[in-house]
């Protein structure tokens, strides 16, 4: 009988001291979780901090861009501006609208370019995407508008051209030149004078490929998203060395002419791109690009500055000129440019 009691008292001793020992254990395991989950909470405080930080000296440093503070004005001048129902060129518009000049419109969509009409701005008719809308364009202002002081070549396209021509090629390149070629005289004939063309500094990783041209009126072949952000870097390394060739051909005619980059800035260039594109580019412009009123600084910049006459062919950025990659000075690539643009306008 005592032998089966104390038999007892022992199971009820280890029977204790097991939900004892399983207790200390789960809290034990407790412990550690908590601990573990409250490392890896600060951790991210920490992490989500340091980018923070990252993020601020990178957007008040490296995005940050400089303004145009000059109160220039411009009674009595005309400007014609592309792509100015959005974006950069509708921002430069309204700017150099109060600066008092007469603003021509120079875009597609009439209904979007005539929400921003007013006194001063007129609406113009132009395709860039295709070469009759140019000329028709240029003969319709040519007899309707005796001055021209100030050509902004603004409109860029990233997606195809109803000429033959690839649109961003088209667009972005072939007809800008036949437009500014088509004006020249007028500008000629109202100088001092200028004309500003929109690039990129995407321009970097573009090349000219002539046999592809030739053979196919383009810069490049592919639609994928890469491919149309591949032809866009080319056709902005093309403004870049139309303005050198053209900044030659105007020596001693008191216009001169300058390409420049606007920045990392959020526009509607990829309006009509597809779906995998605009999904892809979104996120990046919501983090990394500045409002499109600190696009037009330099701009208004190149369009306005007095004494920058003598840098007439070069490129600016954030306000100041700026050393471009040797392909993109290239005396003999810009020539043959010019001139295999003057047969796919039809000018030659």
């Amino acid at each position: 009988m005592q032998t089966h009691e104390n038999q007892l008292t022992q199971e009820r001793v280890e029977s204790v001291q097991y939900r004892t020992f399983s207790l200390l254990h789960v809290s034990d395991l407790r412990r550690r979780k908590c601990g573990y989950s409250t490392m890896m909470f600060d951790f991210l405080i920490i992490s989500a901090a340091l980018l923070g930080i990252g993020y601020a000296v990178l957007w008040l440093t490296v995005l940050k861009m400089p303004r145009f503070k000059r109160s220039v004005k411009l009674n009595g001048k005309t400007v014609i501006i592309t792509g100015s129902n959005t974006g950069i060129g509708r921002a430069t518009a309204l700017d150099l609208a109060k600066r008092g000049a007469r603003i021509i419109l120079a875009c597609r969509d009439k209904q979007r370019a005539e929400m921003g009409a007013g006194a001063g701005i007129v609406y113009m008719h132009l395709d860039l995407a295709s070469l009759q809308s140019v000329r028709s364009f240029a003969e319709n202002f040519l007899k309707t508008e005796p001055r021209l002081d100030i050509l902004i070549n603004n409109a860029g396209e990233i997606s195809f051209f109803s000429d033959g021509l690839g649109m961003i090629f088209g667009v972005n390149h072939i007809g800008h030149f036949l437009l500014t070629v088509l004006l020249l005289d007028r500008l000629k004939a109202c100088a001092p004078s200028r004309v500003v063309t929109v690039s990129s500094r995407g321009y970097e990783i573009g090349n000219i490929d002539f046999e592809c041209i030739n053979a196919h009126k383009d810069l490049g072949r592919g639609n994928s998203a890469l491919s149309l952000l591949r032809l866009y870097t080319h056709s902005k390394l093309c403004n870049i060395l139309f303005t050198h060739e053209l900044a030659k051909r105007l020596e001693g005619t008191n216009v001169t002419c300058y390409s420049l980059h606007p920045g990392a800035i959020r526009t509607e260039i990829g309006r009509h791109a597809n779906l995998l594109w605009k999904m892809v580019l979104t996120p990046i412009m919501a983090l990394f690009f500045r409002d499109v009123e600190s696009g037009v600084q330099t701009t208004l910049y190149c369009a306005l500055q007095e004494g920058i006459e003598h840098l007439s062919g070069r490129y600016f950025s954030k306000c100041a000129v700026q050393k471009v990659r040797a392909k993109a000075r290239d005396d003999a690539t810009a020539k043959k440019l010019w001139e295999v643009s003057e047969r796919l306008s039809g000018l030659a």
